[in-house]
């Protein structure tokens, strides 16, 4: 999640209940993998964006388990 200033090693704050909007940074599960995406919602389709290049977006198929866990509130740096 580079791109939207989430690197490795920080660590995330997670709100479970608050609901989650196109736009948002979410921690989803996708079969039973956790993954840190950007949540994006058309009208009939939607994207979990990957914010790293080395990582690629997760549109769920036909079949695929999705559950949005939780939305990111707030990243925290650790400096050592």
């Amino acid at each position: 999640m580079i791109n939207y200033g989430i690197d490795d090693g920080d660590l995330i704050v997670v709100d479970r209940a608050k609901i989650p909007h196109s736009g948002n940074i979410v921690v989803a599960v996708v079969d039973g993998e956790y993954t840190v995406k950007a949540l994006y919602q058309t009208n009939d389709e939607l994207m979990l964006k990957a914010g790293n290049p080395d990582y690629p977006n997760i549109v769920p198929r036909q079949g695929q388990i999705l559950e949005i866990w939780g939305v990111v509130t707030s990243c925290i740096k650790r400096f050592s």
